[in-house]
């Protein structure tokens, strides 16, 4: 299969491989700082403050998580769109791109605090977990709700700035923000220099401190840096118009139903879970925290890939397009074959890092090996959507997705994992099998989209 045959032509496609990886390495580095505000988070917790915290951040991440994503889905929008009009050389209609953007998510993420503290914070009590986990969850909860604000205004102009190339700076901002979570996060937690411990608490107040400012440090370089002086000169609050926002939308909420899709059933997996017991629950967010690190790389690289796509699909370069989302798969399963084999052989050592419960251990040292298998779907489905997105193709992909984890996926977990009682090996093996479904089919839809246009 020509999926499965990477760097065999490597001399004719060796160009799109730097630019896509030069592009791709700073997005990988972006993404996966939120992802790593999470593992921050399971890490501190887990070590200072016992197996019952690391499995009330479990149980938040798994449903804050579902919200987070549909957010950053609105947001990621603008990037296709930013991309396309780049490659025509319309400075100004990006400009008003980035103000109806800006209104769009501001919007979206007041919504989504209203459904954490209004609905989450209450449903969380009838999920059936246990009840010291529900206590501690709570707090942490709603304090990851505020950060949504911060977070949203962060990503408008991060997203903004990736359509146009520049990838780099959301790189450093996201780095330096990962290190003062750390920082605030062990500070707090563990009560030092006078201040009184504060256990899950403390790194809900880490991360919405640190959201903040990655807000404030991001709108400021954008609207500040001479390198957009010529794409602002439209940016202002009267450019706001329905057309331009519905046209955000139209790719911004598929892209959020795909990412909904996907972390939902991953979350619906963590509650699947905290039925067996707070060990197991504990053990999955050790495996999905290592999986979702991974992901969120194959992730940058996917954004690397839409931005390639869309630029290309700007110029009607066709023979562009398919060469580089070409390169995109074959870099993606490089990667992610490398990433499924240090799963494999570091399965028994990668759980200490996160706590030094054996019996915790022992269950995600056995789900660190199922990750590694699922590494080669999850790396080339998400491509597969990147490079869709690229070409406007987003309604069919949404209905893959869903497809894929609601009605494979997570079935399948519930029947092997719960109903013939192989436990938590059985929930992921249905996962495994739901990206699997998803990479397949996202990849014939590729095939056969990209033949469409070009002809």
């Amino acid at each position: 299969m020509y999926l499965c045959a990477p760097m065999l032509k490597g001399k004719k496609y060796k160009k799109y491989y730097r630019s896509n990886l030069r592009l791709a390495m700073p997005v990988v580095v972006s993404q996966l700082g939120h992802t790593l505000v999470h593992t921050a988070d399971s890490v501190i917790v887990g070590h200072f403050a016992g197996t019952f915290a690391l499995a009330a951040v479990s149980l938040v991440n798994s449903t804050f998580t579902i919200i987070m994503v549909a957010g950053i889905g609105i947001a990621y929008g603008l990037t296709p769109l930013i991309a396309r009009e780049n490659g025509r050389k319309d400075y100004d209609e990006c400009g008003r791109l980035l103000i109806n953007s800006l209104f769009i998510n501001i919007i979206t993420a007041i919504l989504l605090f209203l459904l954490i503290y209004f609905g989450l914070l209450s449903v969380i009590d009838f999920l059936k977990q246990d009840q010291k986990v529900v206590e501690l969850a709570k707090p942490y909860l709603g304090l990851l709700g505020i950060s949504i604000i911060p977070l949203m205004v962060f990503n408008t102009f991060k997203q903004f700035a990736e359509g146009l190339g520049f990838t780099r700076q959301a790189m450093v901002i996201s780095i330096v923000g990962n290190i003062i979570n750390v920082c605030l996060g062990i500070t707090f937690v563990k009560g030092l220099f006078g201040i009184e411990p504060m256990g899950v608490k403390g790194v809900g107040w880490s991360t919405l401190i640190d959201r903040s400012l990655m807000a404030v440090v991001m709108g400021t370089y954008v609207l500040r840096s001479v390198n957009f002086r010529k794409y602002l000169r439209t940016f202002a609050l009267q450019k706001i118009d329905r057309l331009r926002s519905l046209r955000i939308l139209k790719i911004g909420a598929p892209v959020a139903l795909q990412y909904t899709f996907e972390v939902s059933a991953f979350s619906g997996a963590a509650i699947l879970m905290g039925t067996l017991g707070a060990i197991q629950l504990a053990a999955h967010q050790i495996a999905i925290n290592l999986a979702s690190a991974t992901y969120m790389m194959a992730s940058g690289i996917s954004a690397a890939a839409t931005i390639q796509t869309a630029n290309s699909y700007g110029r009607q370069d066709f023979k562009a397009l398919k060469m580089s989302a070409n390169a995109s798969y074959h870099i993606v399963l490089a990667f992610m074959s490398v990433m499924a084999l240090l799963f494999v052989v570091m399965n028994q050592w990668l759980p200490w890092v996160y706590t030094s419960d054996s019996a915790v251990i022992i269950v995600a040292a056995q789900l660190l090996i199922i990750a590694g298998i699922f590494q080669l779907f999850d790396g080339a489905q998400v491509v597969g959507l990147g490079i869709l997105r690229g070409m406007g193709d987003v309604n069919i992909p949404t209905v893959i997705t869903f497809i894929a984890y609601w009605i494979i996926g997570i079935p399948l977990g519930w029947i092997m994992g719960i109903y013939l009682d192989m436990g938590a090996n059985g929930i992921w093996a249905g996962l495994t099998l739901g990206l699997l479904a998803s990479a397949v089919l996202l990849y014939i839809r590729y095939k056969y989209f990209s033949k469409r246009i070009s002809q």
